[in-house]
């Protein structure tokens, strides 16, 4: 909750403040200083801390732009509590359009982190203790890999009946009970009483405008739920909420040329033809068969395949045909326009 005095990087934001704050990194070897931006903005009356991070991987760029959204959003004009908005974690990353840091390492797998440690524990550690400790909850925004797109979605610890209230909240169709990799953002917040959410859309390298529209309001839907904002008066379209308790990657068996059949929020079942694969000549040597019922919320975009990559990742629900209709009515809402969603 709202203390008296929030102090991040060494600045003191009160109540009804807002300031930008740069928080110092180690310099580039050219001598170059450089720093993490943080917006902090402080509501007059109490309420939850909340962070939202973006570019943890430095190539996921979409959540750049969702903060960016959020923070000219006139939603939080009238917030209650605390908003910790952090565009880009990863700021040497993005700079190299690259997921990782220049000491090679995931900074995904670096939390909590090490004053003492390599360049990705030293980062880790700075973001952590400057800013997610300090906050009562967290969504953390990401996308696909290089070349692989994501269905929105949320991923978290469902177990946890506050974080499964928060991910229905924020809704997008596609919850995911997904396991806390060792070395995670979420693992380090979540060891710390930190209630947090991952958000999954979109590619690298790549703005999507669906993503970036889902991810504005399903953060502004979630803030509402916390009481940080007041609810909406617009009752909106009806989207139900679905819980994968598991999912899978469909790999290649052979090398080559991949024409995609499946796309993102399909419904496919077992033995679906999901892509087929031709050698250089266009002669088709081989076909990528759904092995299971579900929904596919991730595929690999490049037309290349070597034989065992991941090419398409399958969801399993109970009812996954009623949850393709509401993907597709979801994504039908958000995009009734061709102008940017800023509420």
């Amino acid at each position: 909750m709202v203390s008296n005095v929030l102090t991040i990087g060494g600045h003191d934001i009160a109540p009804g403040e807002t300031k930008k704050i740069d928080l110092e990194m180690p310099p580039l070897y050219t001598a170059t200083n450089m720093s993490i931006p943080v917006y902090v903005k402080r509501g007059k009356r109490p309420g939850p801390v909340m962070f939202v991070s973006a570019a943890v991987h430095g190539d996921e760029l979409n959540g750049i732009e969702i903060v960016g959204r959020l923070i000219r959003s006139k939603a939080i004009e009238k917030l209650r509590g605390t908003l910790i908005a952090v565009p880009m974690v990863n700021v040497y990353g993005v700079l190299n359009q690259s997921r990782y840091l220049p000491d090679r390492r995931d900074l995904n797998r670096s939390f909590p982190g090490s004053k003492k440690g390599s360049l990705a524990g030293r980062l880790a550690n700075l973001f952590f203790n400057e800013v997610v400790s300090k906050c009562d909850v967290g969504i953390d925004l990401h996308t696909g890999a290089i070349h692989r797109s994501n269905l929105p979605q949320i991923r978290a610890d469902l177990d946890d009946a506050d974080v499964l209230e928060m991910a229905k909240a924020f809704g997008v169709p596609v919850l995911l009970n997904a396991e806390i990799r060792e070395g995670s953002l979420r693992e380090a917040a979540s060891t710390s009483g930190v209630k947090i959410l991952l958000y999954e859309a979109g590619q690298a390298l790549r703005y999507d405008e669906f993503s970036i529209r889902a991810g504005v309001k399903g953060i502004i839907n979630t803030m509402r739920h916390l009481g940080m904002l007041n609810k909406s008066r617009s009752k909106g379209h009806s989207i139900n909420r679905f819980i994968a308790q598991q999912s899978g990657w469909v790999r290649a068996a052979e090398s080559g040329f991949v024409t995609h059949l499946a796309q993102l929020g399909d419904h496919v079942v077992k033995g679906d033809k999901l892509a087929a694969i031709a050698d250089p000549f266009g002669n088709i040597i081989g076909s990528i068969i759904s092995p299971t019922e579900g929904v596919v919320i991730g595929k690999q975009n490049i037309p290349l395949t070597q034989e065992g990559e991941a090419i398409y990742h399958i969801a399993y629900f109970s009812q996954p045909n009623e949850v393709a209709e509401h993907v597709e009515l979801y994504q039908d809402n958000l995009l009734p326009t061709d102008e940017p969603l800023v509420e």
